[in-house]
Formats: C-alpha cells, sequence, structure tokens
C-alpha cells in the first residue's frame, strides 16, 4: 500500500511541479480562502483529488490536476472589496483564467475547466469530463474545509510534500 501512495505522489508532482516551482502559485499561500485555509493549500487540495478522481475515471488525469491548482489563482485578498469588481463567487474564476494564462500556455478545454469551476453559480457551464471532475473535486475540498472536517495535518498525509521534493523558492 505504501509503495502505491508513493507511486500517486510521484505521478502527481511530474502532472504540477513546474507549476508548484512558480512564484504565482507559491503565492498563494499567503491569502486565506475557506476559514483558515489558504488559497494554495486549498488548491492543492483540490488538484489532488482532481488528479485521483480523473485517473479512476480514466480521464486526462494531467490536466486534472493542473487546472485544479490553478482554478483559484485569482491572487489578491478576496476579503478586499477593492481587489475585485464585484462579487467574489463570480470574479474569481475569470480573474483566475487570466492569471493562468499569463502563468502557462491553456488549451480552451484548460480554459474552460478553470473558469466554470463555481458552475452551477457562475454561468459558465463544465464542457467536459475533466472539467466537471474539477469541479466536483473543488466542492468536495470548499465543503470539508468549510464545515471543519477538513484537516490540514491529515490532508497532507494524502497529498505529497510538495515543499520538500521542489527547490525552494527565494
Amino acid at each position: 500500500m505504501h509503495q502505491k501512495k508513493e507511486l500517486d505522489h510521484a505521478a502527481y508532482l511530474r502532472c504540477v511541479a513546474d507549476l508548484l516551482s512558480t512564484r504565482q502559485v507559491a503565492s498563494m499561500k499567503q491569502w486565506r480562502h475557506h476559514l483558515t485555509v489558504t488559497t494554495y493549500d486549498h488548491s492543492l487540495f483540490v488538484s489532488y483529488v482532481a488528479f485521483r478522481l480523473a485517473r479512476r475515471l480514466g480521464c486526462d488525469y494531467q490536466m486534472a490536476a493542473r487546472t485544479g491548482l490553478l482554478h483559484d489563482l485569482y491572487l489578491y485578498d478576496s476579503r478586499d472589496r477593492s481587489a475585485h469588481p464585484g462579487n467574489q463567487c463570480f470574479d474569481h474564476p475569470v480573474a483566475a483564467l487570466r492569471n493562468a494564462r499569463a502563468l502557462t500556455v491553456l488549451t480552451d478545454k484548460e480554459a474552460n475547466i478553470i473558469v466554470s469551476h463555481m458552475w452551477p453559480l457562475a454561468k459558465t457551464m463544465p464542457r467536459s469530463r475533466e472539467a466537471l471532475i474539477v469541479n466536483l473535486a473543488d466542492k468536495i475540498c470548499a465543503s470539508l474545509e468549510v464545515s471543519q472536517v477538513f484537516r490540514t495535518r491529515l490532508v497532507q498525509r494524502w497529498i505529497p510534500d510538495a515543499t520538500r521534493l521542489l527547490p525552494v523558492l527565494a
């Protein structure tokens, strides 16, 4: 069982290592997202859950992992009303997509995954199985975080310690 977990972690890190090593993704550690959970921890949680679900369902698990990590890359304090023009629920997927496009090249499918992750609250509908998977992973993770069932130490057992395996950012 331990060997399977290590294989999952290695496969997951191969999907997202380049993104995890960027300043933009690392900067998500400074903002709270759900109660005491940072945007970084939430996005890592969503990314890993989406990766595992997509692999199990025979979908593009690399795409699910990468877009799961980028889905909340909005890069501002969501509690600061001057940081976004309207309702955070509707604004942040658009900001995340803009920032993700500045960070890496995205296909139309990947862009849809990021911008539709708040569906059905937001009007952009998921158009692929991977988009539905990231959307579902986001709902599951957010529910666990808000209900405080989520415990960082517990989830860290499931998710590889990316900070230990990647070079430290200056």
